[in-house]
């Protein structure tokens, strides 16, 4: 990637892509699609050409070497991923990609158009009327559905024309099939039309998509055939319920009548409008395209929809009697029927393009603050002025925490954020010096005081805001002290109580709500929650420190230096006391060993 000529412009692309399934496509310097491929993840396929020791083949290398700009088409599923490359290989032919031959298809299933249909597999598309499902990527859940219609239900696989009169004159007998149980005679007047049409109907909600009926029914079967001590066949139909459970979801092709139409999906953001253009073809998305659109006067989303469809259908020669969008374009096309669905087939498709239309967006930001990482923190800044309703913008805050267990070494923590972000130089610890026992109040008082006395004597920036960690009593306590050093005014101070989150000025005795998801309340929760960690190690610290030293300063006639010596040498007490006599001798010599050993093993 490093000694690639767009090496700083495709890395922000790349990290910018989403970790969903979709279909990318890389172009050259001429605006040429070279390359069109699928994958599980975008983010981590498309990465992976430009890891050193993935693109050692030749055309490989030459492939990624021409390299200018990478687009990407998101979608729900590997198997929409694979659906839409083909469609997307056959429409563009890209020069690095493997020839694909106009006859090769994927398999439909179709029901016939017909007195008593038959439901079978076909790879080509005959236009009588007949509906059809799919295409589908994968042959063995063709395969499975099939099977499992054919389990549940009793079709004819013949070719007979089973008109009514035919019937009535008793032109065909029963075959095989109906001696087996396969078939219910419907050629000898066995099984009437409305009867076999309820089937049908029943296959229809099926093949729509409605797996977890049909997970259900095949559990029973598999059960059926385990109480019968039929194993071999449970265990076909678990392996069909595990195809099946990782086929709920439908592809975006999933309607073959959804022919010939334009999908244009549109989001306004600030003075852009963005619109996705999809080109649907059988069902099938051929062309993707995203717009942007950039305001010059205050115009309605309805407008800016007007104009891209008026662009995006002549640049690419778009004929389509039908235009599906989520906004009513402000304009009548003659022999041209506009829809905003709410349900059904056209609505997913329609939503799959405001889905890649927020992807784009979002990319579009990311990368953007990525280039200018600037920026970001600039607009941070005006949001948490505005959100805390500051006089200034928070650059640089501090905050306090005090920590204690019942009284005992009393200390507290300052964290640092400046621009938004944890600042660990400027972390702070204090001992708390001039209280006694567990008094919060006081703690914060004296803690400000020394920070702010002390930064105001070495002449020091002062921050924009300090956070004290609690309500109205650790805030008013603060305050005394920005008091005595005349502070107040000069820095913006709050206070955050931890039981709903709500924040508490001076002098203000109602408290301030922010959003729980908004990214100020989220920047004050993480800098509460530094100063606490912060603040909880210098505690069990200096705990610790003080149980060692109360321990061996117990020993008479062992100093504090003879100490030292044997915690840096077993570097605990209890490898101490579990040490032998010669050992403890080697570090501080025979008398001080026997003072010491003979220290741990009085009775106690």
């Amino acid at each position: 990637m490093k000694d690639h000529p767009q090496a700083k412009k495709l890395s922000v692309i790349i990290s910018t892509m989403p970790d969903k399934p979709g279909v990318y496509r890389f172009f050259d310097d001429k605006d040429v699609i070279i390359y069109i491929g699928k994958a599980k993840s975008l983010r981590k396929r498309v990465s992976s050409y430009f890891t050193r020791g993935q693109n050692d083949f030749g055309k490989t290398r030459m492939l990624v070497s021409r390299i200018v700009d990478i687009k990407c088409i998101v979608v729900e599923t590997e198997m929409d991923a694979l659906l839409l490359e083909n469609n997307l290989i056959k429409k563009h032919q890209p020069r690095y990609n493997v020839l694909l031959k106009d006859d090769k298809t994927y398999p439909w299933i179709c029901i016939k158009k017909e007195n008593f249909p038959r439901i079978f597999s076909t790879r080509k598309m005959v236009r009588d009327g007949s509906t059809y499902f799919g295409p589908y990527a994968n042959v063995k859940m063709v395969n499975t559905l099939l099977d499992l219609i054919n389990n549940l239900y009793q079709l004819r696989n013949c070719n007979y024309q089973l008109t009514e009169e035919n019937i009535e004159k008793k032109k065909f007998k029963v075959c095989l099939e109906y001696h087996i149980g396969n078939c219910l005679g419907p050629c000898e007047a066995f099984q009437s039309e409305i009867e076999y049409n309820i089937f049908i109907k029943e296959i229809r909600e099926i093949l729509k998509g409605n797996i977890n009926s049909v997970i259900a029914q095949l559990r029973e079967i598999m059960l059926t055939a385990s109480d019968k001590v039929e194993f071999e066949k449970a265990h076909i139909i678990k392996e069909k319920i595990v195809l099946l459970e990782k086929f709920k979801s439908k592809s975006i092709v999933v309607n073959p009548a959804i022919n010939n139409v334009d999908i244009f999906s549109i989001i306004k953001e600030g003075n852009t409008g963005y619109v996705n253009f999809m080109k649907v073809m059988n069902g099938a998305i051929m062309q993707s395209h995203t717009l942007e659109l950039r305001k010059k006067l205050d115009e309605t989303e309805s407008e800016l929809l007007t104009l891209a469809i008026g662009e995006l259908r002549t640049r690419y020669d778009s004929d389509s009697p039908e235009i599906i969008a989520n906004t009513e374009p402000d304009i009548e096309l003659p022999g041209v029927t506009i829809t905003i669905p709410k349900i059904g087939d056209k609505k997913h498709l329609l939503e799959l393009g405001i889905k890649n239309l927020r992807y784009y967006i979002k990319e579009k930001h990311e990368q953007y603050e990525k280039l200018n990482p600037g920026t970001r923190a600039r607009k941070l800044m005006e949001k948490m002025k505005s959100d805390l309703r500051l006089p200034k913008e928070p650059v640089h805050i501090e905050c306090f925490d005090n920590s204690n267990i019942q009284g005992e070494f009393p200390v507290a923590a300052m964290s640092v954020f400046r621009n938004g972000k944890p600042y660990r130089k400027d972390y702070r610890h204090f001992n708390i010096k001039t209280v006694t026992g567990p008094n919060d109040f006081a703690s914060m008082e004296e803690v400000i005081h020394r920070r702010y006395k002390r930064l105001l004597s070495e002449g020091q920036d002062l921050p924009q805001l300090v956070i004290v960690d609690g309500g109205k009593g650790q805030l008013s306590s603060a305050v005394k002290s920005f008091d005595r050093l005349g502070l107040r005014g000069q820095i913006s101070i709050l206070g955050i109580a931890k039981r709903l989150e709500e924040l508490y000025y001076p002098d203000d005795s109602v408290p301030l709500y922010l959003d729980k998801k908004s990214e100020t309340l989220r920047i004050i929760q993480q800098m509460r929650d530094e100063a606490h960690r912060f603040g909880i190690t210098h505690h069990r610290l200096k705990r610790s420190k003080a149980v060692v030293k109360t321990e061996l300063s117990n020993i008479q006639g062992v100093g504090e230096a003879t100490s030292q010596k044997l915690l840096q040498h077993f570097k605990s007490v209890k490898k101490i006391r579990e040490a032998n006599l010669d050992e403890i001798a080697s570090v501080v010599g025979m008398a001080k060993a026997k003072t010491v050993y003979g220290y741990f093993r009085l009775p106690k």
